[in-house]
């Protein structure tokens, strides 16, 4: 049976690397600046990065499925958490809440209805919703983030699909600093083990906080300092065995301290520069 929690050992993922999403420098210099990355990635530097990030995956033996190009895709497809969300009875397609991103989920599953992945719903005009929004506590329990690029529709849309035996924690998600910013769920909370997550916890609701603690959630503080370069986006491929990005000490030894197995990729092309972490440039499939 497939875990649904984001802990859980990978079996299988979705990932697109840089030559399929950023493609060229002159599709780089179209977009990167009216997608709001903080600079324009080097696409040479953008593949040793992928390259590296990718060899944890096929250390850990995880299949992986690689996403296809599109003309119809932006460099943002390189963040492939965002369009699909997996549920126990195949794939939700989401509706993004960037307009720039919508193609992806289509684009996606086409790759993943090759696999024999199916359709389990799909979230629709005016629903939006954004994978970064959403986590899987364990196979009852899951949160949905209620921002700028998940709205109320998309919400009820999803409740509709996960079925009332699923209880759907809703946070509220403070406004990013400008509309067209990405503040998603996964930007404050990655769970690591069944009774682990970091956070930041200033942007964390104090009812969501209470939630977590009920089901038995301990928590490790990601700093001020810390946050603002990604500190708080990290993976685990398997029950606190993480990646996460390079020139992190604080929260590295906190982690280390909680019994963590990390490994640190450099992300400053392909993570740092989109606002992209670890989490956001994989899309699990199958964890067990």
């Amino acid at each position: 049976m497939n875990q649904l929690n984001e802990y859980s050992k990978i079996s299988e993922v979705a990932i697109r690397s840089p030559l399929s999403s950023f493609v060229n420098d002159e599709k780089i210099t179209n977009e990167w600046a009216s997608l709001r990355f903080h600079a324009k990635p080097d696409l040479k530097k953008a593949i040793i990065e992928y390259n590296y990030f990718r060899s944890f995956l096929e250390e850990d033996g995880i299949k992986i499925i690689e996403l296809p190009s599109s003309d119809r895709l932006t460099l943002d497809s390189i963040y492939t958490r965002d369009s699909i969300l997996v549920c126990d009875s195949g794939v939700i397609l989401c509706n993004m809440g960037r307009s720039s991103r919508t193609p992806e989920a289509e684009e996606n599953f086409k790759t993943l209805a090759n696999k024999g992945y199916k359709i389990a719903g799909q979230i629709k005009s005016p629903g939006t919703l954004e994978g970064g929004d959403f986590i899987w506590i364990d196979n009852k329990n899951a949160a949905v983030g209620l921002g700028p690029r998940t709205n109320s529709e998309g919400i009820r849309q999803l409740k509709e699909i996960l079925g009332p035996e699923i209880d759907l924690h809703i946070v509220d998600l403070p406004d990013p600093d400008h509309p067209d910013d990405v503040l998603h769920l996964m930007s404050i909370i990655s769970p690591l083990d069944k009774d682990l997550a970091v956070i930041y916890k200033p942007f964390m609701p104090e009812s969501f906080l209470k939630w977590l603690t009920k089901l038995g959630i301990e928590f490790v503080e990601v700093s001020e300092v810390e946050y603002p370069l990604m500190g708080c986006n990290i993976l685990a491929t398997a029950p606190r065995s993480i990646i996460m990005l390079e020139n992190l000490p604080e929260i590295k030894n906190k982690l280390k301290n909680n019994g963590c197995k990390i490994r640190l990729y450099k992300g400053d092309e392909i993570s740092r520069k989109g606002e992209g972490g670890p989490t956001c440039l994989t899309r699990p499939l199958i964890r067990y």
